[in-house]
Protein backbone atom coordinates (compact mmCIF):
# COMPACT_ATOMS: atom_id res chain seq x y z
CA UNK A 1 0.00 0.00 0.00
CA UNK A 2 1.32 3.43 -0.54
CA UNK A 3 0.96 4.83 2.34
CA UNK A 4 2.28 8.61 1.17
CA UNK A 5 -1.50 8.39 -0.36
CA UNK A 6 -3.36 8.28 2.36
CA UNK A 7 -5.04 11.50 3.17
CA UNK A 8 -7.21 10.74 5.68
CA UNK A 9 -8.90 13.70 6.13
CA UNK A 10 -12.42 15.51 7.18
CA UNK A 11 -13.60 17.47 4.30
CA UNK A 12 -16.32 19.61 2.64
CA UNK A 13 -17.19 20.29 -0.56
CA UNK A 14 -20.60 22.85 -1.12
CA UNK A 15 -22.25 25.17 -3.42
CA UNK A 16 -23.82 28.45 -2.50
CA UNK A 17 -27.58 28.70 -3.37
CA UNK A 18 -27.41 32.79 -3.70
CA UNK A 19 -24.07 33.20 -5.51
CA UNK A 20 -23.52 30.37 -6.61
CA UNK A 21 -19.94 29.51 -5.84
CA UNK A 22 -18.28 26.23 -5.13
CA UNK A 23 -15.98 24.84 -2.73
CA UNK A 24 -13.93 22.73 -1.07
CA UNK A 25 -12.22 22.54 2.19
CA UNK A 26 -10.17 19.91 3.93
CA UNK A 27 -7.92 19.11 6.94
CA UNK A 28 -5.41 16.53 6.81
CA UNK A 29 -2.59 14.93 9.54
CA UNK A 30 -0.24 14.77 6.10
CA UNK A 31 1.45 17.26 4.47
CA UNK A 32 0.16 19.23 1.66
CA UNK A 33 -3.43 18.42 1.77
CA UNK A 34 -4.31 20.77 -0.96
CA UNK A 35 -2.40 19.11 -3.64
CA UNK A 36 -4.14 16.55 -3.67
CA UNK A 37 -7.93 16.39 -2.32
CA UNK A 38 -9.76 19.59 -3.97
CA UNK A 39 -10.66 19.41 -7.57
CA UNK A 40 -12.99 22.81 -8.84
CA UNK A 41 -14.23 24.40 -12.11
CA UNK A 42 -15.94 28.05 -12.08
CA UNK A 43 -19.49 27.01 -12.17
CA UNK A 44 -19.67 23.67 -13.04
CA UNK A 45 -18.88 21.66 -9.62
CA UNK A 46 -16.44 20.59 -7.01
CA UNK A 47 -15.09 17.72 -5.72
CA UNK A 48 -12.67 15.91 -2.83
CA UNK A 49 -11.15 12.86 -3.21
CA UNK A 50 -9.51 11.35 -0.10
CA UNK A 51 -8.96 8.03 1.98
CA UNK A 52 -6.25 6.65 -0.05
CA UNK A 53 -6.52 9.34 -2.86
CA UNK A 54 -7.45 8.43 -6.24
CA UNK A 55 -5.70 11.48 -7.22
CA UNK A 56 -7.17 10.67 -11.06
CA UNK A 57 -10.83 11.19 -9.61
CA UNK A 58 -10.08 14.89 -9.63
CA UNK A 59 -9.86 15.56 -13.33
CA UNK A 60 -12.16 12.80 -14.48
CA UNK A 61 -14.86 14.22 -12.29
CA UNK A 62 -13.78 17.26 -13.62
CA UNK A 63 -14.05 16.12 -17.64
CA UNK A 64 -17.64 14.97 -16.52
CA UNK A 65 -18.72 18.46 -14.60
CA UNK A 66 -17.83 20.53 -17.72
CA UNK A 67 -20.12 18.02 -19.62
CA UNK A 68 -23.14 18.71 -17.05
CA UNK A 69 -23.51 15.01 -16.05
CA UNK A 70 -25.04 15.16 -12.30
CA UNK A 71 -23.04 14.91 -8.97
CA UNK A 72 -24.87 11.19 -8.38
CA UNK A 73 -23.75 9.86 -12.11
CA UNK A 74 -20.14 11.18 -11.61
CA UNK A 75 -19.51 9.66 -8.32
CA UNK A 76 -21.29 6.00 -9.49
CA UNK A 77 -18.72 6.21 -12.76
CA UNK A 78 -15.46 6.97 -10.82
CA UNK A 79 -16.33 3.81 -8.78
CA UNK A 80 -17.43 1.82 -11.37
CA UNK A 81 -13.86 2.86 -12.87
CA UNK A 82 -11.52 1.90 -9.81
CA UNK A 83 -11.26 -1.62 -8.76
CA UNK A 84 -10.04 -0.26 -5.49
CA UNK A 85 -13.07 1.72 -4.86
CA UNK A 86 -13.10 0.57 -1.42
CA UNK A 87 -10.38 1.94 0.27
CA UNK A 88 -11.92 5.49 -1.46
CA UNK A 89 -13.93 8.17 0.06
CA UNK A 90 -15.03 10.82 -2.45
CA UNK A 91 -17.84 13.73 -2.98
CA UNK A 92 -18.93 16.03 -5.66
CA UNK A 93 -21.45 18.80 -5.97
CA UNK A 94 -22.79 20.38 -8.96
CA UNK A 95 -23.31 23.81 -10.45
CA UNK A 96 -27.43 23.09 -9.38
CA UNK A 97 -26.28 22.31 -6.13
CA UNK A 98 -26.64 18.21 -6.38
CA UNK A 99 -24.08 16.65 -3.99
CA UNK A 100 -23.29 12.58 -4.24
CA UNK A 101 -20.89 10.91 -2.24
CA UNK A 102 -19.22 7.66 -1.65
CA UNK A 103 -17.21 5.92 1.72
CA UNK A 104 -15.59 2.80 1.15
CA UNK A 105 -15.85 -0.44 3.07
CA UNK A 106 -12.46 -0.14 3.34
CA UNK A 107 -11.72 3.08 4.54
CA UNK A 108 -10.82 3.40 8.60
CA UNK A 109 -12.76 4.10 10.64
CA UNK A 110 -14.89 6.17 11.94
CA UNK A 111 -15.56 6.80 8.28
CA UNK A 112 -18.80 8.08 6.79
CA UNK A 113 -20.48 11.48 4.85
CA UNK A 114 -23.26 13.07 5.25
CA UNK A 115 -25.44 14.56 2.08
CA UNK A 116 -27.37 17.59 2.52
CA UNK A 117 -28.92 20.43 0.40
CA UNK A 118 -26.25 21.48 -2.15
CA UNK A 119 -23.42 19.77 -0.23
CA UNK A 120 -21.72 17.09 1.12
CA UNK A 121 -19.30 16.60 4.38
CA UNK A 122 -16.58 13.41 4.70
CA UNK A 123 -14.52 12.11 7.29
CA UNK A 124 -12.20 9.35 7.75
CA UNK A 125 -9.67 7.80 10.65
CA UNK A 126 -11.74 9.94 12.72
CA UNK A 127 -11.15 9.73 16.34
CA UNK A 128 -15.27 9.86 17.00
CA UNK A 129 -17.86 8.91 14.99
CA UNK A 130 -19.56 12.54 15.82
CA UNK A 131 -17.01 14.17 13.64
CA UNK A 132 -19.74 13.87 10.33
CA UNK A 133 -22.78 14.75 12.13
CA UNK A 134 -21.29 17.70 13.66
CA UNK A 135 -19.89 19.11 10.47
CA UNK A 136 -23.22 18.78 8.63
CA UNK A 137 -25.11 21.01 11.67
CA UNK A 138 -22.31 23.72 11.93
CA UNK A 139 -21.88 24.24 8.02
CA UNK A 140 -26.10 24.38 8.25
CA UNK A 141 -26.37 26.84 11.12
CA UNK A 142 -22.67 29.21 10.19
CA UNK A 143 -23.32 32.77 9.07
CA UNK A 144 -21.19 34.21 6.74
CA UNK A 145 -20.07 33.71 3.07
CA UNK A 146 -19.20 30.08 1.82
CA UNK A 147 -15.60 30.17 2.67
CA UNK A 148 -16.78 31.09 6.24
CA UNK A 149 -19.11 28.56 6.73
CA UNK A 150 -16.83 25.90 5.67
CA UNK A 151 -14.76 27.23 8.08
CA UNK A 152 -17.09 26.47 10.41
CA UNK A 153 -18.03 22.69 9.49
CA UNK A 154 -13.41 22.30 10.03
CA UNK A 155 -13.74 24.07 13.15
CA UNK A 156 -16.20 21.66 14.88
CA UNK A 157 -15.05 18.89 13.27
CA UNK A 158 -11.54 19.05 15.42
CA UNK A 159 -13.33 20.23 18.09
CA UNK A 160 -15.10 16.46 17.84
CA UNK A 161 -11.28 15.73 18.34
CA UNK A 162 -11.04 15.22 14.18
CA UNK A 163 -8.21 13.13 12.96
CA UNK A 164 -7.04 10.48 14.80
CA UNK A 165 -3.83 11.01 14.12
CA UNK A 166 -3.49 15.35 14.80
CA UNK A 167 -3.42 18.22 12.75
CA UNK A 168 -1.32 19.46 10.44
CA UNK A 169 -2.40 20.71 6.81
CA UNK A 170 -5.67 22.48 6.09
CA UNK A 171 -7.14 23.82 2.13
CA UNK A 172 -9.67 25.93 1.31
CA UNK A 173 -10.85 26.70 -2.23
CA UNK A 174 -13.84 28.76 -3.50
CA UNK A 175 -14.46 29.27 -7.21
CA UNK A 176 -17.13 31.88 -8.87
CA UNK A 177 -20.11 30.99 -10.64
CA UNK A 178 -19.03 31.92 -14.34
CA UNK A 179 -18.76 29.49 -16.87
CA UNK A 180 -17.31 31.90 -19.90
CA UNK A 181 -14.56 33.06 -17.46
CA UNK A 182 -11.25 31.30 -17.02
CA UNK A 183 -11.40 28.10 -15.98
CA UNK A 184 -8.74 29.05 -13.38
CA UNK A 185 -10.58 31.48 -12.04
CA UNK A 186 -10.74 31.79 -7.78
CA UNK A 187 -12.44 33.50 -5.27
CA UNK A 188 -10.56 31.76 -2.36
CA UNK A 189 -7.31 29.54 -3.19
CA UNK A 190 -5.67 29.24 0.41
CA UNK A 191 -3.68 26.36 1.80
CA UNK A 192 -1.74 26.19 5.14
CA UNK A 193 0.93 22.75 4.35
CA UNK A 194 2.71 22.45 8.10
CA UNK A 195 1.09 23.86 11.15
CA UNK A 196 0.55 22.94 14.72
CA UNK A 197 -3.30 24.20 14.35
CA UNK A 198 -3.88 24.83 10.43
CA UNK A 199 -7.65 25.05 11.15
CA UNK A 200 -7.22 28.34 12.92
CA UNK A 201 -4.31 29.57 10.10
CA UNK A 202 -6.73 28.62 7.62
CA UNK A 203 -9.76 30.68 9.41
CA UNK A 204 -7.22 33.78 9.54
CA UNK A 205 -6.20 33.58 5.49
CA UNK A 206 -10.25 33.14 5.42
CA UNK A 207 -10.38 36.96 7.13
CA UNK A 208 -7.60 38.14 5.06
CA UNK A 209 -8.73 37.51 1.85
CA UNK A 210 -12.52 38.78 2.81
CA UNK A 211 -11.47 41.58 3.38
CA UNK A 212 -9.14 41.72 0.32
CA UNK A 213 -12.57 40.58 -1.84
CA UNK A 214 -14.55 44.01 -0.19
CA UNK A 215 -11.06 46.23 -0.59
CA UNK A 216 -11.37 45.49 -4.56
CA UNK A 217 -14.99 45.79 -4.49
CA UNK A 218 -14.24 49.10 -3.34
CA UNK A 219 -11.76 49.69 -6.07
CA UNK A 220 -14.42 48.76 -8.33
CA UNK A 221 -16.60 51.66 -7.11
CA UNK A 222 -14.35 54.16 -7.20
CA UNK A 223 -13.27 53.75 -10.70
CA UNK A 224 -16.76 53.74 -11.26
CA UNK A 225 -17.73 57.22 -9.87
CA UNK A 226 -19.07 56.02 -6.40
CA UNK A 227 -16.90 57.51 -4.25
CA UNK A 228 -19.61 56.61 -0.92
CA UNK A 229 -19.85 53.06 -2.09
CA UNK A 230 -16.42 52.87 -2.25
CA UNK A 231 -15.88 54.07 1.00
CA UNK A 232 -18.13 52.26 2.65
CA UNK A 233 -16.47 48.92 1.01
CA UNK A 234 -13.31 50.03 2.06
CA UNK A 235 -14.75 50.91 5.76
CA UNK A 236 -15.80 47.31 5.69
CA UNK A 237 -12.48 45.73 4.97
CA UNK A 238 -10.63 47.20 7.24
CA UNK A 239 -12.89 46.27 10.03
CA UNK A 240 -12.48 42.88 8.77
CA UNK A 241 -9.03 42.80 8.80
CA UNK A 242 -7.53 46.34 11.10
CA UNK A 243 -4.20 44.51 11.25
CA UNK A 244 -3.43 44.37 7.24
CA UNK A 245 -1.99 48.06 7.18
CA UNK A 246 -0.44 47.83 3.15
CA UNK A 247 -4.53 47.75 2.87
CA UNK A 248 -5.18 51.09 4.30
CA UNK A 249 -2.40 52.52 2.93
CA UNK A 250 -3.38 52.04 -0.81
CA UNK A 251 -6.80 52.91 -0.08
CA UNK A 252 -5.51 56.70 1.46
CA UNK A 253 -3.38 57.01 -1.68
CA UNK A 254 -6.29 56.18 -4.30
CA UNK A 255 -7.99 58.89 -2.55
CA UNK A 256 -5.20 61.48 -2.67
CA UNK A 257 -6.20 61.91 -5.80
CA UNK A 258 -9.32 63.25 -5.06
CA UNK A 259 -8.60 67.21 -3.79
CA UNK A 260 -12.34 66.83 -1.86
CA UNK A 261 -10.74 63.52 0.04
CA UNK A 262 -7.82 64.57 1.79
CA UNK A 263 -9.00 64.55 4.86
CA UNK A 264 -10.77 61.31 4.73
CA UNK A 265 -7.38 59.89 3.03
CA UNK A 266 -5.64 61.42 6.13
CA UNK A 267 -8.15 59.82 8.39
CA UNK A 268 -7.17 56.42 6.80
CA UNK A 269 -3.80 56.84 6.48
CA UNK A 270 -2.80 57.84 10.21
CA UNK A 271 -3.41 54.46 12.00
CA UNK A 272 -0.51 53.00 9.94
CA UNK A 273 1.57 55.42 10.69
CA UNK A 274 1.17 54.74 14.31
CA UNK A 275 4.01 51.80 13.60
CA UNK A 276 6.99 54.41 14.29
CA UNK A 277 9.15 51.73 13.39
CA UNK A 278 7.44 52.01 9.91
CA UNK A 279 6.29 55.62 9.89
CA UNK A 280 8.79 57.28 7.81
CA UNK A 281 9.37 54.51 5.31
CA UNK A 282 5.38 54.87 4.40
CA UNK A 283 5.96 58.64 4.29
CA UNK A 284 8.40 58.31 1.89
CA UNK A 285 6.77 55.82 -0.51
CA UNK A 286 4.03 58.75 -0.83
CA UNK A 287 6.86 61.25 -2.54
CA UNK A 288 8.21 57.91 -4.62
CA UNK A 289 4.88 57.04 -6.02
CA UNK A 290 3.94 60.74 -7.18
CA UNK A 291 7.60 60.67 -9.03
CA UNK A 292 5.84 57.93 -10.99
CA UNK A 293 2.62 59.05 -11.64
CA UNK A 294 1.23 56.68 -9.47
CA UNK A 295 -0.59 59.57 -7.64
CA UNK A 296 -1.56 61.02 -10.41
CA UNK A 297 -2.13 64.84 -9.12
CA UNK A 298 0.76 66.92 -8.51
CA UNK A 299 1.38 67.93 -4.68
CA UNK A 300 -1.52 65.37 -3.64
CA UNK A 301 1.96 64.31 -1.88
CA UNK A 302 2.65 66.90 0.14
CA UNK A 303 -1.03 67.60 0.52
CA UNK A 304 -1.71 64.64 1.73
CA UNK A 305 1.44 65.29 4.53
CA UNK A 306 -0.63 68.13 6.06
CA UNK A 307 -3.60 67.05 6.17
CA UNK A 308 -1.78 64.52 8.64
CA UNK A 309 -0.36 67.30 11.12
Amino acid sequence: MRFDQLTNTYSIVARDPETGQLGVAVQTHQVGVGRVVPWLLPGRGAVATQSLSNVSFGPMALAMLREGIPAPKIIDALIASDPGHARRQVAVVDREGRAAAYTGDGCIRYASHHIGEGYSVQANMMTRDTVVPAMAQAFERAQGDLAERMVAALRTAQAEDGDIRGMQSAALVVVPNDVKGPEWATDYDLRVDESDNPVDDLARLVTIRTAQIADSRGYIAFENGDIDKALSLWTQARAKAPFMEEMAYWQAVTLADKPAQIQKAAEILRPVLANEERREHWLDLLDRLEEVGLIERAGAARELRAALV
